[in-house]
């Protein structure tokens, strides 16, 4: 670790710990009262610890109130440290298809591959990764790169339905895994990077596939891993206005097309619910090389939700000593 810092985003929130002056000065001179009221009646004193106890939880409830205001965050930054001979896509299918989903309430595969791309894409950090879309053609959308947070924000900002469209509007199924050949015939990787994989986000329902040229370009030296995620359920309609388009249904032969096209190009094909076996996947065929450092990464962790939950424990202490 390069750093660390607290900084306060709202310092001057912190000031409402001040509210606590009023009722704590309000106390005390309740107590006094309380005391001579005791020694003029001769009725025995009060332990200290009754007062003390709840005046101690009031203060630290306010104190804590008072710093979560204020916004704290913890800064720390890591060297970056970065592969150079080694470089990753993760290409999504962005057709049609991949609105379909189990109901109207839950996740469409494309929600469900962006999410598992940032998943796979944080399980790889000194990898550099681009992020590419997937229709009847491959476009690039980020070159390959060490920055997390900028991959996060392709991935979220950048990658919708048909955006960019398929060539052609009249096709029944808009996805041409034959598109892929792009990721080895045009300038998708750096030269330097000599280990390369692609990981592709798909249900997998592509137009006809010519496996033995996929084939060919995946071996082009100096050749490319890749790695099939299927987001695919039988059960999966595409709604439109809440109800089912009936000119889509799920396409049963799918997994099978995936796997054939695995066996003649030597790739993998794994369910959604397999990402860290494909993640280890693309590890594996990364394997290890030379990195260097190249910046700096920061993180940053609010500490206000965590001094709220804590502030729970005196607070308690009050409504306890309240009840008695």
């Amino acid at each position: 670790m390069l750093g660390f810092d607290l900084i306060f985003l709202s310092p001057k929130g912190a000031l409402i710990a001040l509210g606590i002056v009023v009722p704590v000065a309000v106390l005390v001179v309740v107590a006094r009262r309380g005391s001579r009221l005791r020694a003029a009646l001769a009725v025995p004193r009060a332990s200290r610890w009754r007062l003390a106890v709840p005046t101690l939880a009031a203060v630290a409830v306010a104190a804590l109130f008072g710093v979560a205001a204020a916004q704290p965050v913890a800064e720390s930054e890591t060297a970056l440290e970065v592969r150079t001979d080694a470089a990753a896509y993760v290409v999504i299918d962005i057709s049609r298809s991949m609105l379909a989903r189990s109901g109207l309430g839950e996740t469409t595969r494309l929600g469900r591959a962006k999410a598992a791309a940032v998943k796979l894409r944080s399980a790889l950090p000194e990898i550099p990764v681009g992020v590419a879309s997937l229709t009847d053609r491959t476009l690039p959308h980020l070159f390959p790169s060490a920055d997390a947070d900028v991959f996060r924000a392709t991935v979220a900002l950048a990658l919708d339905i048909e955006r960019p469209p398929p060539r052609s509007n009249f096709i029944t199924s808009a996805t041409s895994l034959n598109s892929l050949t792009a990721l080895a015939s045009q300038r998708f990787f750096s030269p330097r990077a000599q280990k390369r994989a692609a990981v592709v986000f798909t249900d997998g329902e592509s137009q006809g596939l010519d496996a033995a040229r996929l084939a060919r370009f995946f071996r082009r030296p100096p050749g490319m891993s890749v790695v099939f995620v299927q987001f695919w359920s039988r059960d999966e309609r595409v709604f439109n206005r809440g109800l089912p388009e009936p000119q889509y249904r799920p396409n049963p032969a799918a997994r099978s097309d995936l796997d054939r096209l695995a066996n003649a190009t030597g790739a993998a094909v794994f369910d959604e619910s397999e990402l860290d076996d494909a993640t280890a996947r693309v590890r594996s065929a990364l394997k290890r090389g030379p990195v260097t450092t190249e910046g700096v990464r920061k993180t940053r962790l609010a500490l206000a939700p965590y001094l709220l939950a804590f502030a729970i424990l005196p607070l308690g202490v009050l409504l306890w000593k309240r009840e008695r």
